[in-house]
């Protein structure tokens, strides 16, 4: 019985899974997800992460099993697997859909690849987000985005499934328990007030934001108190491919052109829209370049921060010590939960940047750990544009203090987040360190012992952080690679060339190779 493996990794869903649909079209699959200790032990990974995970492979396993198929869970280093599996019954192709994650996931598609090469194995990788392997320009990217997400969906029926050849492939290669994945973590770290992974909470979300939740998108999302119900919150399931982007785009679009009567809804609607395109934008940064995980976007920053790192700095910050109020609130929110909205994750990485002036590198990998919707295309951008190495965008310096005004005015996320600040005076509550000392007494928060002294002086910190940065960036080598790498990532959408008119030339002239492109300047 010839028969193809449909290798699920960022696409754990039924509908609209194309890798799963082409495979099916051409006879008995089996559906396999492998789970690596070399990727669960990563510097950028963490249990509340793989919890989640467990929960959306359920899920996905139960929606298989409405179609007559079969999970089959197998855990070791990928390339072992596939070898065992094919040991054990020989396969002629293998199905999936793309992904771009860490370099350690960049590397072993490239084992992979040349393994099934030498077996004769064709390896068919479906596009799932608006991204292009082997872009060499960004001219073009808009209008490719548009011609996916306009596309029709893929469906997958228990029609389409022979269920008689299924059941026998089930008893050849059946699924293994679950293994003992805690020794594989660096970090057994509790996350209490996640989400909880699966598809099924994905299509309750989004069903809550299209219909009620996004009248209070623009406006909200800013906050760190309205933004948890103010933000679609599907990016963990979109993570994971819980969610199909073109699925989220078309029932987005859907909902506004049924007639969406609130304004405030219709304009949250279409931000979103916006956003969902940023989305795809900036993961394929580093599909072009997976090097921006570890290395500077401009080569020029190197040696900026890397050889002032300190320990201390980064040991306040990551124990929501550094005496700032609404970066330690945020820290235990993350902890707590797993997810902070976009603003506040700016700001936490502003502050580690500019007046902690720590490295970039260290504190992504940590703030990977604590993310559960951790994206690596997204998360290494941001963490370059938002410290400053990209060379490209303007220097963003968030300010602790002056977010906290602006976007908790009566410190209630504060206080929630960092019970001890209850006891503390309004007029105090952002910079408790200011209160005279008979002030201390009375609340009963003496700071250096309830309460730290903040780890550098905000204001001085930053001036200082801010003109090396500024000197930097007037250097001549900063600015000869910023041509560079404004021409490779920078946004190049032509409003023009978006119309239909000109999408069939586009599209023929759309080229997709199986490499990434290399950080070469």
């Amino acid at each position: 019985m010839s028969y193809s493996v449909v290798w699920f990794k960022r696409d754990l869903r039924v509908h609209d899974n194309e890798a799963l649909a082409k495979a099916l079209a051409h006879g008995p699959v089996l559906c396999l997800y492998i789970l690596e200790p070399s990727y669960w032990g990563g510097s950028d990974t963490s249990k509340r992460q793989l919890d989640f995970l467990k929960e959306s492979l359920l899920d996905l396993a139960r929606e298989l099993k409405s179609i007559h198929l079969n999970l089959t869970l197998m855990s070791g280093e990928a390339l072992d697997v596939l070898s065992k599996v094919y040991s054990t019954r020989t396969f002629q192709s293998v199905y999936s859909n793309q992904e771009t994650g860490n370099s350690l996931t960049f590397k072993r598609d490239v084992l992979v690849k040349k393994w099934l090469t030498s077996k004769g194995v064709t390896w068919d990788e479906s596009r799932q987000h608006g991204v292009l392997r082997g872009l060499e320009s960004r001219s073009k990217w808009s209008v490719q985005w548009d011609l996916l997400m306009s596309a029709p969906q893929c469906k997958v029926t228990g029609s389409m499934v022979a269920q008689d050849l299924q059941n026998s492939l089930h008893l050849l290669l059946p699924s293994e328990r679950w293994p003992r994945t805690n020794e594989w973590l660096r970090s057994l770290d509790a996350c209490p007030d996640r989400q909880l992974g699966g598809r099924t909470k994905a299509l309750e979300l989004l069903s809550s934001f299209l219909n009620e939740r996004s009248g209070t998108y623009v406006g909200g999302i800013s906050s760190p108190l309205k933004a948890t119900s103010a933000c679609s919150r599907l990016s963990p399931y979109l993570s994971l491919g819980c969610l199909g982007m073109r699925e989220v785009v078309q029932a987005t679009q859907a909902k506004i052109q049924s007639g969406v009567t609130n304004s405030y809804q219709r304009r949250g609607l279409n931000n979103f829209l916006s956003r969902l395109h940023w989305h795809c934008h900036f993961i394929q940064k580093l599909e072009s370049e997976p090097e921006i995980e570890w290395c500077n976007m401009n080569q020029g920053f190197t040696g900026l921060r890397e050889d002032d790192w300190s320990d201390d700095r980064f040991n306040r910050l990551i124990t929501a010590q550094t005496g700032w109020p609404l970066v330690d609130a945020c820290v235990m929110m993350l902890k707590q939960t797993g997810w902070l909205n976009f603003r506040m994750r700016a700001m936490l990485i502003s502050v580690a940047s500019y007046p902690l002036w720590l490295h970039w590198k260290p504190v992504g990998d940590w703030l990977a750990t604590q993310f559960v919707d951790y994206e690596p295309g997204i998360h290494w951008s941001q963490m370059q544009m938002q410290s400053g190495t990209t060379g490209i965008n303007t220097t963003r310096v968030y300010n602790p203090i002056k977010q906290a005004m602006d976007h908790d005015p009566r410190g209630e996320f504060v206080r929630r987040w960092l019970p001890v600040m209850q006891r503390v005076p309004d007029a105090w509550i952002f910079e408790p360190w200011k209160m005279p000392k008979d002030v201390q007494a009375r609340c009963g928060v003496v700071i250096g012992c309830d309460w730290p002294v903040p780890i550098v002086d905000l204001a001085d910190a930053t001036r200082e952080a801010k003109k090396r940065m500024h000197e930097h960036r007037g250097e001549s080598l900063v600015k000869q690679i910023n041509a560079k790498v404004l021409d490779r990532h920078g946004s190049k959408a032509n409003l023009k060339s978006r119309g239909k008119s000109k999408r069939s030339a586009i599209k023929n002239d759309l080229k997709e190779t199986d490499q990434q492109l290399t950080f070469n300047f």
